[in-house]
């Protein structure tokens, strides 16, 4: 859910849902409160506690009194001398908010109410003779007071004329108002709190949560910990989910980054022990010659040419380990320098055998070639990077041979679209834990390092990286005692041809 949304839901619900449920409590509290109201004073018609007309709430209070009352006129109108009765009618209309006055000719007999003056006592209504009927709706001001008057007429058994009055003041609030406006502001206060308290927490889960865990995890980073994952919610599919999602694969390609720096320092040291393992070989071998030269050890011309030659091949190994190096160094930038050209297979391939034979048979190794593919198959390759995959596939070959008279083969293989380079020796083999590896830089089956086998430990990554470079693959088999097969394919080259029905078209 996007963060819009929910900014969306979370201002309906502080305002429309409060809004809402105070509306229903209110509805249902006052309902109530009415009902109880009835039912308390005995009324049949509806109250209406809130409409604000008090006078209608005071007047149908006090209707069953008045009835009580005006029955008493009829049956009995001396009673409204009787000082213990009228305290008992009193006593009941104080229950309805209410009181009684009753007046005997010009003078008030009983009166229900404590006034400092009589100023009510002067503004009650004079007897107009209506018997047994209460005159409804009469109001009595006094300064911020209003009182409801209602007046019920009659004759006293000795003639005089007698006036019984109820009043009600109508600023007085009845329990029940003020419980049902208590029951509503109580209600309304808890709803906001509960809407408020529900909110904060959806807010906090959906939002403030996953940033405080989003910054634990920027903190672990800091401190150069990337080993965590960052434990959120990414499914919701809002911006919050989207940047937690973007920050763990960030984690996770600068862990990966991290582990290949690493990694690769790890294999630059390893290289740099390798290089001056390996020309501190060759260079130890030139020191002690050069010196039997000059101490006059090489006292033949045959020693002497024997000494130099020795030189000379020492120093070519210096230079191949020395060109190495920096080819691996434009491997490692992706700096390669191709050069692409179509060659001619079957052409191409004897020239290299040709060339590595001579040093090949100084050795006592016998190299054989055997060519398979049709004398005009083309590919397209660098000629001087591909000399290079064979040179470097043909010394690893050297270094491995164990037995007394070596033999390495090359065959060149037609296979469709396809040409297929074969380079078998039969060297010591490879075991089969080792044999996946081969290709990897640095990796070397022989741990011990034994210095005549010599080599940087990049010969046959820098193979891969030419070969697939060009397109192809390669791959290796091999049989312990037996000797290894290094295998790798190049696509021909093919022209495409479009007669001329097709060059109209």
């Amino acid at each position: 859910m996007k963060i819009k949304t929910r900014l969306g839901i979370a201002f309906i619900t502080i305002t429309l849902v409060p809004m809402v449920l105070i509306y229903l409590a209110f509805s249902l509290l006052s309902r109530y409160q009415m009902k109880a109201f009835r039912d308390s004073y005995g009324l049949t018609e509806q109250v209406d506690l809130l409409s604000g007309n008090s006078m209608q709430v005071f007047n149908r209070l006090t209707q069953s009194s008045q009835r009580a009352i005006q029955e008493k006129i009829r049956t009995s109108p001396d009673s409204f001398a009787d000082l213990t009765y009228l305290e008992a009618v009193n006593q009941d209309l104080k229950n309805k908010y209410a009181c009684l006055i009753v007046r005997k000719g010009d003078r008030i007999i009983f009166s229900g109410i404590e006034l400092a003056d009589s100023e009510l006592y002067q503004h009650l209504p004079d007897y107009d003779g209506r018997e047994n009927t209460f005159m409804e709706g009469g109001i009595y001001l006094d300064g911020d007071t209003q009182h409801l008057i209602k007046q019920a007429d009659f004759q006293y058994s000795d003639g005089s004329d007698g006036s019984v009055f109820i009043i009600s003041s109508l600023d007085d609030f009845i329990p029940e108002v003020k419980s049902m406006f208590a029951e509503i502001l109580f209600s309304s206060i808890m709803i906001i709190l509960l809407a408020g308290v529900l909110l904060t927490g959806w807010v906090y889960k959906s939002l403030l949560a996953p940033l405080n865990k989003l910054q634990l995890a920027t903190n672990e980073i800091k401190n150069g910990n990337l080993d965590f994952t960052l434990d959120v919610d990414m499914d919701n599919g809002d911006e919050i989910s989207q940047l937690c999602q973007d920050f763990e694969e960030m984690r996770i390609r600068l862990k990966e980054t991290t582990e290949e720096k690493v990694q690769y320092d790890k294999e630059s040291k390893e290289l740099i022990s390798n290089i001056s393992h390996d020309l501190k070989t060759p260079i130890t071998a030139i020191k002690g010659y050069v010196e039997g030269i000059l101490d006059g050890v090489a006292s033949s011309p045959e020693k002497l040419d024997k000494y130099i030659r020795t030189i000379y091949n020492k120093a070519n190994d210096m230079d191949r380990l020395i060109d190495e190096l920096t080819f691996y160094s434009k491997i490692d930038t992706n700096k390669i320098p191709y050069t692409f050209s179509k060659i001619n297979v079957a052409r191409y391939f004897r020239d290299c055998v040709e060339e590595v034979g001579l040093e090949l048979d100084s050795n006592n190794i016998e190299l054989g070639y055997f060519n398979y593919v049709d004398e005009d198959v083309v590919v397209i390759a660098d000629a001087e990077q591909m000399k290079r995959v064979v040179n470097n596939i043909i010394s690893n070959s050297v270094k491995y041979l164990d037995k007394k008279k070596g033999i390495i083969n090359i065959r060149i293989k037609d296979v469709g679209d396809f040409i297929q380079v074969g380079i078998e020796d039969n060297g010591r083999g490879i075991a089969a834990k080792d044999l996946p590896n081969i290709f990897d830089r640095f990796y070397r089956t022989d741990s011990s390092r034994n210095s005549s086998k010599g080599g940087s430990g990049i010969g046959l990554s820098i193979v891969r990286k030419i070969v697939e470079d060009h397109g192809g693959k390669i791959w290796a088999t091999s049989k312990l005692g037996i000797g290894t097969e290094i295998h790798f394919v190049l696509r021909k080259y093919q022209e495409v041809i479009h007669d001329e029905e097709d060059l109209d078209h």
